[in-house]
């Protein structure tokens, strides 16, 4: 079942979506505010965001922008203005669609499952795995233990995704640098270590998942 997170001001708004999109089987989740949904998206994931543009607190386009720092998820604007700006605007912050009110209910959720569509939504289809309380969701790009959202910044999020996707492989320090990093730093090995350390503390009880190997870099090894 793909999650929706509804994000308008306007409570109409909200149930007129939430009753259409339950009804063609979608899980929801309702946000009052930009401020809510960047709030919201920073301790779930879901498959599509419907997002209005004009919000107190914090506008959709603001909103937006948050969470692009920390996720992918799609995103369908609302907007009760139809300017040609405003729609340019919104696809340079990399949203899916862009919807004018009043708008037809069935043609709003016929868009939102072309854009699940196009973009592989839906749980079955999210890139996660997981290690026991661990679970690592590349498509939102989440860390969680025992379902409690783990913040961590976004270079530690490189290096855990890398080295969760080569699991039980021997990386070297010139390898996860070359790759995390680029070929271009100028750094030492002593910031890879130092990544490390607040990796492993992020992590905390799952911190012994990444193992290091003397001399050689460090390997993920699950549980």
């Amino acid at each position: 079942m793909s999650r929706l997170l509804i994000v308008d001001d306007e409570e109409r708004i909200r149930d007129i979506i939430k009753k259409y999109a339950q009804f063609e089987g979608f899980e929801t989740v309702e946000a009052v505010d930009g401020l809510q949904a960047v709030e919201i998206c920073r301790k779930e994931s879901f498959d599509l965001i419907i997002m209005d543009v004009m919000m107190p607190e914090l506008d959709g386009f603001s909103a937006v922008r948050e969470i692009r720092k920390t996720s992918s998820t799609p995103v369908l604007m609302l907007s009760a203005r139809g300017e040609e700006y405003d729609k340019i605007h919104g696809f340079e912050l990399g949203i899916d669609d862009y919807v004018v009110k009043p708008f037809s209910p069935k043609e709003l959720m016929m868009r939102v499952s072309a854009i699940l569509k196009r973009s592989g939504g839906g749980e079955a289809q999210r890139d996660v795995v997981t290690y026991g309380g661990l679970t690592v969701d590349f498509t939102g790009r989440l860390v969680y233990i025992d379902g409690k959202r783990v913040d961590m910044t976004p270079k530690e999020y490189d290096l855990f995704f890398y080295l969760v996707k080569n699991k039980g492989i021997a990386l070297t320090r010139e390898k996860l640098i070359n790759e995390v990093w680029g070929y271009d730093f100028y750094g030492d090995d002593r910031t890879l270590d130092t990544h490390i350390k607040l990796l492993r503390k992020s992590l905390g009880e799952y911190s012994g998942t990444i193992t290091t190997l003397r001399g050689v870099g460090y390997r993920f090894e699950g549980c």
